[in-house]
């Protein structure tokens, strides 16, 4: 298995992980339960999540209207776009 392939299947399993908590936190604040805190999702996005995190903020409406959190979502974003067109520029062909 070639290593993008690794990376790929890494990305979209903390996707299903960022997603997974996303779903859990909206369901807290619902219920006025014990919330995820932000910082917890931000790592998880951080960690390859961010895929599953904009997802969840479509799907079901959760952190989308926060401007402090959409700012460092969209910073953590930038951050993996950045990585991945350096990576993709400075690479030797293969």
């Amino acid at each position: 298995m070639s290593g993008l392939m690794l990376v790929g299947g890494a990305y979209a399993l903390m996707s299903c992980v960022t997603f997974h908590t996303y779903a859990l936190d909206k369901r807290a604040a619902i219920h006025h339960a014990l919330r995820t805190s932000e910082m917890t999702l931000h790592v998880l996005e951080l960690c390859g999540g961010w895929p599953g995190a904009f997802v969840a903020q479509r799907l079901i409406r959760h952190k989308n209207a926060k401007v402090s959190y959409q700012i460092l979502f969209w910073m953590i974003v930038t951050l993996h776009l950045a990585v991945w067109i350096a990576y993709l520029k400075w690479s030797p062909a293969t």
